[in-house]
């Protein structure tokens, strides 16, 4: 008769990839990519180094799981943000906000997922969340093209342009340590000027202060 996995089993392997990929991402938050080793991470799960391999088998496949789970969840949190706001000035300046807090509040994990030098495997996830983070944006920018929000401009170039801008420009602020909160605002008044869309943030002039 063939072997066949139980619920419970099944249910006990489940729990403890995740809980390794907990203690993987603990590394990187902590170390970067560079930190995460299988040793490193055996060390830190209280597991024997075969048990890791037996869940991932290479260092390339665990870093890539990692990233992309992190990945989807940050890309989540900007789609989240999008979602309670109406009008493209609103939507851009929630989007950018919500991507450079995130970045903030775990600057070493932040730059691992957008700058740090990695292993193909991650870097074709890199890939892929920039694009899922462009999508979010051209969408948002095609839509406040046809309300009249925003000038004419081909929203899939501008959406991938204002995602690496914002990815570049977090590069070195994360590095240092620097980042704060006028960063943030500066790269929302960036992004407004970007598409052509009003800064509601931004003081009214009056026509005597113009003259």
């Amino acid at each position: 008769m063939a072997y066949r996995e139980t619920v419970k089993i099944r249910d006990r392997k489940a729990a403890q990839r995740e809980a390794l990929l907990a203690a993987a991402e603990g590394l990187v938050r902590e170390g970067g990519f560079a930190a995460l080793t299988i040793q490193a991470l055996a060390t830190r799960a209280g597991v024997g180094v075969g048990t890791v391999y037996r869940y991932f088998r290479a260092k390339d496949t665990l870093a890539a799981e990692v990233f992309r789970l992190a990945t989807e969840r940050e890309v989540a949190a900007v789609a989240d943000a999008l979602h309670h706001q109406t009008g493209a000035a609103a939507k851009l300046e929630q989007a950018a906000s919500r991507f450079a807090r995130r970045a903030l509040r775990a600057p070493r994990l932040a730059w691992a997922l957008i700058a740090e030098p990695v292993d193909p495997a991650v870097d074709t996830e890199r890939l892929r969340y920039r694009a899922a983070y462009a999508a979010l944006f051209e969408q948002m920018i095609e839509a406040g093209v046809r309300a009249g929000e925003l000038p004419l401009q081909s929203p899939k170039l501008s959406a991938a342009a204002l995602v690496g801008a914002l990815a570049e420009a977090l590069v070195g602020p994360l590095a240092d340590h620097q980042a704060d909160e006028h960063v943030v605002q500066q790269l929302i008044r960036f992004c407004l000027r970007a598409v052509g869309a009003a800064d509601p943030t931004a003081p009214e002039v009056s026509h005597e202060q113009v003259c």
